[in-house]
C-alpha cells in the first residue's frame, strides 16, 4: 500500500495523472491514497519529483482486530 506524505506533497498532480487505477485523490493540504484501489504497482512513487509517496506494508495483527 502507497501512501502520500502530505507535508511533502507540492500538489503537482503527477501521481493523479499516472494513477491507472485512480487510487490517488485530492484532499485538504494535498493528496491520499484509496488502499481499497490501490494495486501496489508504485507508478505513482516513480513520478512523484519529490518522493512524498512512501510503500507502507500492511500490519497483519490489524485485520485480527
Amino acid at each position: 500500500m502507497a501512501f502520500v506524505t502530505i507535508d511533502a506533497c507540492q500538489g503537482c498532480g503527477a501521481c493523479l495523472l499516472t494513477c491507472p487505477t485512480h487510487a490517488i485523490r485530492p484532499v485538504a493540504g494535498g493528496l491520499t491514497v484509496r488502499d481499497d484501489r490501490c494495486t501496489g504497482c508504485l507508478e505513482c512513487l516513480e513520478i512523484c519529483p519529490v518522493e512524498a509517496i512512501r510503500v507502507v506494508e500492511p500490519d497483519p495483527c490489524e485485520g485480527a482486530r
